[in-house]
């Protein structure tokens, strides 16, 4: 072998050694998976600038319904895949803690939040606050027409000028459809009432869709008139998609979910799941989730001047804080009711968990069947509306 020969060899073996030396140097990069509903504008504007303080993280998301979440968490009880759960509404947390899918985690500023907004067992945080309004395409229907209270929604008028998304999948749906039954089982101590309330709904309704994007596309196309939805929802698909979109918050009260964080039990990266959990939830990001997506901030400490100028405009609020309690083998579904005059809070007991998901999938299944994806249609069991709800209520 020559000189040269053995030189040339001799400086590639020092330089794959210094290679491989740097590479096994570099820090290793975590992963992240998020599951959340939260739509991918704001998703990917997070994580975009959290990779700028962490840019060894991969951070992947999967951007479903919060129901959805709910259902693939517990199928993937046994073998986790998810790191965080970023989104959806209380009562779906609390009963996903219930089932012991989620982990124990107290934020650094748990100290910040109502009592009302988090999991006694820190198992889920509120971060954000989602009321319910009415809303309507305001090219077709002037300000002076729009319904001004739930009740008005359902005046022969608007018949066959109704969207409703599917309920089953949205808490937003729940929430409503649930403020509805409440409003006169705490006068009656009966939910028919409530019961007949989504009839005479369903006799005005054009059509259920399938999700939150399609009903505001449909309503923008005036396939239907006005509809019942999330607020933020509803300023993003005005404001930066400029929908012909206009709301009415309900003269009586709406319903307000806490839309919370938890980290999934199990989870395979849960110090990168806490890492971000606390970086959404800084009051920097909280206010850049207000003023760009809408979302009221939970947390206490945040400046109000920062915030958007309607999210400091008080407005009645029907109920809040829907939590399950479990006392020996009974569920309790307690609503807080925060009164008009003062803010008094009460609880009162209200109907089992299961009632919701039965009575709507019952009342609703021949509308879905023919408005909503076939993938849909396989969640829906067939059974009479008032016999199941009734059999329900017993037993609870």
């Amino acid at each position: 072998m020559s000189l040269k020969t053995a030189l040339a060899l001799t400086l590639l073996i020092l330089l794959v050694a210094v290679v491989s030396c740097n590479r096994s140097s570099a820090p290793a990069a975590s992963k992240l998976l998020i599951y959340t509903p939260h739509g991918q504008a704001q998703l990917r504007d997070f994580i975009a600038r959290y990779k700028q303080q962490h840019p060894n993280t991969d951070v992947q998301f999967l951007d479903m319904g919060s129901r959805e979440i709910l259902e693939r968490v517990r199928a993937e009880r046994n073998r986790p895949q998810a790191d965080l759960w970023w989104g959806a509404a209380h009562t779906t947390f609390q009963t996903a803690a219930d089932e012991n899918l989620l982990a124990s985690y107290r934020p650094t500023w748990s100290d910040r939040v109502a009592a009302s907004s988090h999991d006694p067992q820190d198992r889920w945080y509120g971060i954000y606050e989602t009321p319910e309004v009415i809303v309507y395409n305001n090219e077709a229907v002037r300000p002076e027409d729009a319904p001004r209270d739930w009740d008005d929604v359902l005046n022969p008028k608007w018949h066959e000028k109704v969207l409703i998304r599917n309920p089953n999948p949205s808490d937003s749906m729940r929430a409503i459809f649930g403020a509805m039954i409440w409003r006169f089982h705490k006068d009656t101590g009966s939910p028919e009432k409530g019961y007949d309330w989504l009839r005479r709904l369903d006799a005005n309704v054009h059509e259920y869709t399938a999700d939150g994007t399609l009903l505001m596309q449909k309503l923008a196309r005036r396939e239907g008139l006005i509809s019942l939805w999330n607020l933020p929802d509803v300023w993003i698909y005005k404001e930066q998609r400029r929908f012909p979109l206009a709301y009415v918050i309900p003269a009586s009260g709406t319903p307000v979910i806490s839309d919370g964080i938890a980290i999934v039990r199990g989870a395979p990266n849960e110090a990168e799941a806490q890492r971000f959990y606390e970086f959404a939830t800084t009051p920097e990001n909280l206010v850049q989730a207000a003023r760009t997506y809408y979302r009221i901030p939970v947390r206490t400490d945040i400046d109000r001047s920062q915030l958007p100028g309607w999210m400091n405009e008080p407005f009645n609020v029907l109920c809040q804080g829907i939590l399950v309690f479990r006392r020996g083998a009974t569920l309790f579904r307690v609503v807080t009711q925060l009164q008009a005059n003062g803010g008094v809070a009460r609880a009162l007991p209200w109907a089992c968990p299961r009632l919701l998901t039965s009575c709507l999938s019952g009342m609703f299944k021949q509308r879905l069947e023919q408005n909503v994806a076939p993938f849909a249609q396989e969640r829906f069991q067939a059974f009479r509306f008032n016999a199941r709800c009734r059999q329900c209520i017993s037993q609870c």
